[in-house]
Formats: C-alpha cells, structure tokens, sequence
C-alpha cells in the first residue's frame, strides 16, 4: 500500500461514529483506540481498546451500511486507510487480519442464533408482565445484543447467566 493511504489520528478523534456510514476499513499501525456503542449518551459503552495491528471499520467497507459502533483514538493513532479498491493488496498483505475478521464476523453470525432465542424469550416473559415500561426494555435489550454482537466480534465470548450474560476475552 501507499504513503498517501496512511493517516494520523490525534487523541480523542471520532475516527468512526456509531450510525453513520462509513466505506473505510482501518489498520491500526502505532497507537491504540477505544470502542463504544452509545457514545455520548447516557447508555455509552465501552467495549473495548484495539491496539497495534487491530482492524475496524470493516461492516461499512463491506455492506456499506451505518457503523454499529464509534472508534475513537486513545492516543496518537497512525493507521492504513483501506478502501474497497485497495482489498486486493491489502488481503495479499495482510492475510491474517483478513482471517480473523472473517473469524469474527462468522462467530457473529453463528451466534445470533441464541441472541435471537435469548431475545424472543425476554419478549415473551416481558409481554406476560402487566406492569412494565415497553420502551424501556426495548432499548435495554437492543442495547443488550448489540454489547453481544460486538463483544463478540472483538474477540470476547458472553456466558448466559441469571442476569444476561458474563463477558470473557477469549483468546
């Protein structure tokens, strides 16, 4: 890849914002950033730090549909702007990033299986309570799959518990 492919992020820049759409994959190089869903609301989450040689950013490059998380640099960030057109050499470059993306986006598909389970039978205690705030739960159960979808595309496994899910950094 290009010089000109390369980009410097200074600390506390939005490099990807939750909802928006963005067609750029990033190869971190040197620095770190943090990964939320919510952020700057009163529900922000923090879900992880991504490191040196960490990728994100590859659901816009490749659906081209609104981030599902915001990426924010911890410190100085130096990373590899990807676009579509650079895939070809950045997957000949890069092939294990390319592996463990693949990796985390199929363990994210095979689990949505049980998210979708776990959630129909949320629904189903929550609709035979009489006194709840629908809206609420709504949100905190969106909120829910969305930590597990993440979670579980960085790599943590989730654990279901009495109150939802533990979370674990596999390795």
């Amino acid at each position: 890849m290009s010089d000109n492919k390369m980009i410097v992020f200074k600390p506390d820049t939005v490099i990807l914002r939750e909802g928006e759409v963005n067609e750029f994959m990033f190869k971190i190089l040197k620095g770190h950033a943090e990964v939320y869903i919510g952020y700057g609301t009163k529900h922000e989450s923090l879900l992880g730090i991504l490191s040196e040689q960490a990728c994100f950013g590859e659901f816009g490059l490749l659906l081209k549909k609104p981030a599902i998380y915001t990426v924010i640099a911890f410190d100085e960030i130096i990373a590899f702007r990807i676009s579509e057109k650079d895939m070809d050499d950045f997957i000949l470059e890069n092939r294990k990033n390319v592996l463990d993306i693949m990796k985390n986006m199929a363990n994210s598909m095979f689990t949505m299986r049980f998210q979708i389970e776990m959630l129909m039978k949320d629904i189903e205690e929550f609709s035979k309570s009489g006194n709840i705030n629908l809206d609420e739960k709504r949100e905190n159960l969106r909120r829910s799959l969305r930590q597990y979808a993440i979670g579980n595309a960085y790599g943590h496994s989730f654990t279901p518990t009495a109150s939802g899910f533990s979370f674990d950094k596999t390795t």
